[in-house]
């Protein structure tokens, strides 16, 4: 079996061979002849059965990066985390008791870890980022008043229901490539350039020539989300600070990474995101959305990037697709804007872009050149020794996250402004 920049290079031949074809027609003043016409025809059959074989190779590789990049431990972590109990874990903490499977989780994720906690003071213990990534904070939940954490503790306690206006967090889903227990820095090597084949005649010697390299570099960032919890909060309501805790405090974390990922600055303290990232294409948006979609698409297949591709955006610009309709009036569909492709939507994706402040960004990419790395579980500390609790028995609640993402290959991804 092939290998994949075997069959690309002879993709590469046989457009070649095309192409002289045509050049030599046209240098002749002709077109193609009966037997040119044929041959073209062929080799162009030829080229169509050889994109499928890259496509498939190329769907093959990107499931096995995923693949590795999965979590140890797979389907057999996820059984143990469903008897996982945050609420538990900071009443065991708390009392100086953590016992069981959350001692257990909370150990194995801290070693090798203790001497660069950072954390001189208060109780500290790991959750699984798993157990967290999904939720939003408030500030100080008090049992006393019902609107901060009072609805929370009455005699019979339904389930909570979740914030219901979240962002859509949509990186890791579209194929963002996630690597977790990182160490130290991580650097990615990466082929910026091949080098050339040469004809030859017999004997001769052939021309040499070279490959370039360079290298991205990843580094963690810590994000942090901060509540304030009362002692009769903490007593009273283990159910709703464990829906609380796993479905609010991670959203800040998750939020924030994720729109890192996409729109991270770079600057204080915050990763370079994707938009930020030099090297990623640009194309003028037309005014047709159709258009500007196949401009995207086109922009990274005339690099011969291919793969399976996905658009992102945000409402803004989805508000206006469903609004579209044909010279008879019908809506068109979705599909078809963005030439059967996958599309997702965030309010996450800026739309405060170009000289007005008025633009959103359309992006077009292969996701899996996207990089996420965690350094970190999500970090708990709690302190009931700050002035704001002692007195009244309460804790401060600390989460930490430390993460970065990097855009691996930048000529894989290419956004417009609509």
């Amino acid at each position: 079996m092939l290998k994949l920049h075997e069959l690309k290079e002879t993709r590469a031949a046989k457009v070649g061979e095309m192409r002289k074809l045509i050049n030599d027609a046209e240098t002749a003043g002709r077109d193609l002849n009966e037997a040119e016409a044929k041959r073209f025809g062929e080799i162009k059959a030829e080229v169509g059965q050889i994109e499928e074989r890259i496509a498939r190779v190329e769907a093959i590789d990107e499931m096995e990066r995923r693949a590795d990049a999965e979590p140890v431990g797979g389907r057999e972590m996820e059984r143990e985390l469903r008897s996982y109990s945050l609420s538990n874990a900071i009443s065991g903490a708390l009392s100086g008791r953590l016992t069981g499977r959350e001692a257990e989780i909370s150990e194995e994720l801290s070693r090798g870890r203790e001497a660069r906690s950072g954390f001189a003071n208060g109780i500290r213990f790991s959750v699984p980022s798993e157990i967290i990534l999904g939720g939003e904070t408030r500030d100080g939940q008090l049992v006393g008043t019902p609107a901060a954490g009072g609805y929370l503790v009455p005699t019979t306690l339904g389930a909570l229901a979740g914030r219901i206006n979240r962002p859509a967090l949509k990186v890791e889903g579209l194929g963002a490539t996630v690597m977790r227990g990182l160490s130290g820095d991580l650097e990615l090597p990466n082929m910026l350039a091949s080098g050339a084949a040469h004809w030859i005649g017999e004997n001769e010697n052939t021309t040499r020539s070279a490959v370039s390299f360079d290298k991205v570099g990843m580094s963690p960032k810590t994000v942090s989300g901060e509540y304030r919890m009362s002692r009769r909060l903490t007593l009273q309501s283990g159910t709703a600070v464990e829906n609380i805790l796993r479905g609010d405090i991670g959203q800040l974390l998750a939020q924030a990474l994720d729109l890192a990922a996409i729109a991270g600055t770079g600057a204080a303290n915050q990763p370079l995101g994707l938009l930020k990232t030099a090297g990623i294409g640009a194309v003028v948006a037309s005014a047709d959305l159709s258009d500007t979609a196949a401009d995207l698409i086109a922009a990274l297949e005339l690099d011969d990037i291919t793969g399976t591709g996905a658009f992102l955006t945000n409402p803004t610009v989805m508000k206006k697709v469903r609004k579209l309709k044909d010279a008879d009036g019908h809506t068109m569909p979705v599909a078809e804007i963005f030439h059967d492709t996958r599309v997702e939507t965030t309010t996450q994706v800026p739309n405060t872009l170009g000289a007005g402040n008025d633009k959103s960004a359309l992006i077009y990419g292969l996701w899996s050149e996207l990089i996420v790395g965690y350094w970190s579980a999500v970090d708990i500390l709690l302190n009931p020794y700050h002035p704001d609790v002692a007195s009244n028995g309460g804790v401060l609640l600390h989460a930490f996250l430390d993460a970065d993402v990097v855009v691996r290959h930048p000529e894989a991804f290419a956004n417009a402004e609509v």
